[in-house]
């Protein structure tokens, strides 16, 4: 979508005054299809960077994420957020969900063509 939609992009700034991680969305990004609840950045980031310092090998890739270091919490008159960041969340794949026990990940508004409020669950049957 090379015009944001506006609505998702007010969704998504609602998320971040609010701080609230109970917005749950699937959206259509390059094919894929997304789904799980969004998350403020810096919420975001935060977990990122903590499941980075739990690894051995990722740990020095940690400090990258860490609200020190990049986003802090907006305030109004900040401009207006690129990209949602999703927790709990899951590729679709046919009847399969990817990871199995939700990820964490960053989409840009931009490259959103298609969305629905609320997430969709996958059977293993």
């Amino acid at each position: 979508m090379s015009n944001p939609d506006e609505l998702l992009v007010d969704i998504a700034a609602t998320v971040e005054s609010e701080q609230s991680n109970q917005m749950s969305l699937t959206v259509v990004t390059s094919g894929a299809v997304v789904t799980g609840r969004l998350a403020p950045e810096a919420v975001w980031r935060q977990r990122v960077a903590e499941v980075l310092t739990d690894s051995d090998r990722l740990s020095p890739f940690a400090g990258v994420f860490t609200t020190d270091n990049k986003a802090q919490v907006r305030t109004e008159g900040d401009a207006a957020p690129t990209h949602l960041h999703f927790h709990v969340a899951r590729i679709l794949q046919g009847n399969i969900g990817i990871p199995e026990t939700g990820g964490m990940y960053r989409v840009a508004i931009k490259d959103i063509s298609a969305w629905t409020v609320g997430d969709f669950s996958y059977t293993d049957h």
